[in-house]
């Protein structure tokens, strides 16, 4: 479970990345980033308790 939530922190990092510097489609590339900052904070934290 925990890999999963990595590859999906990537892919929402690099769907940011591609949408800031390629698009400009502001609110969307946000929330991007936003989700893939809890998912990084998720996998961290039930690491941490595991």
């Amino acid at each position: 479970m925990r890999s999963l939530l990595y590859i999906i922190a990537v892919i929402l990092v690099i769907g940011w990345l591609i949408g800031a510097f390629a698009y400009s489609a502001s609110g969307l590339i946000h929330i991007l980033l936003v989700f893939a900052v809890i998912s990084f904070l998720i996998g961290f934290i039930r690491r941490g308790t595991v």
